[in-house]
């Protein structure tokens, strides 16, 4: 049995910054990604302007004290529901430590931790063939908006 706990992100502990851009360097280079982020440069960048964020939060999943995955969260508003709530914007489990169910794990600590800052709902979005993902997130609860929404963009 394996020792699982959490911890959130510290920006100013180095240690803490190694595992999110790793974690996150991983995460981008997977297929359900988008492209590595191997720029030390750009690593700096994103670990200065996320801590300064207001509403950001990083929270990491351990499996027996190593850095096993991450989410990378967003506090929202609902103009609808006069109440905050969280967006998860990015989940991760390291390949390594895949099949071991701690991306459920991950998501309900996410879930319990929405509950008890009392927020009125959890948004995420899953690309359409990410179908391990989709899975999960439907054994948790998540399911398609009613009315069904869809996610647009303008790339500035």
């Amino acid at each position: 049995m394996s020792d699982i706990s959490f911890e959130f992100c510290d920006f100013q502990n180095p240690r803490h910054i190694e595992a999110y851009t790793s974690l996150l360097n991983h995460y981008m280079s997977d297929p359900m990604g988008d492209f590595p982020l191997h720029d030390k440069t750009l690593q700096q960048l994103l670990v200065e302007r996320l801590s300064k964020h207001p509403t950001a939060f990083v929270l990491f999943i351990l499996c027996d004290g190593k850095f096993a995955g991450f989410s990378t969260c967003f506090v929202n508003f609902s103009t609808f529901k006069i109440k905050p709530f969280l967006y998860i914007h990015d989940l991760c489990i390291h390949q390594e430590f895949r099949g071991k169910e701690l991306g459920r794990k991950l998501m309900e600590k996410l879930v319990s931790i929405a509950k008890e800052r009392k927020y009125c709902k959890i948004s995420l979005e899953v690309r359409s063939d990410n179908t391990s993902a989709k899975t999960l997130y439907n054994k948790l609860g998540f399911g398609e908006c009613e009315p069904k929404m869809h996610y647009w963009e303008k790339i500035l």
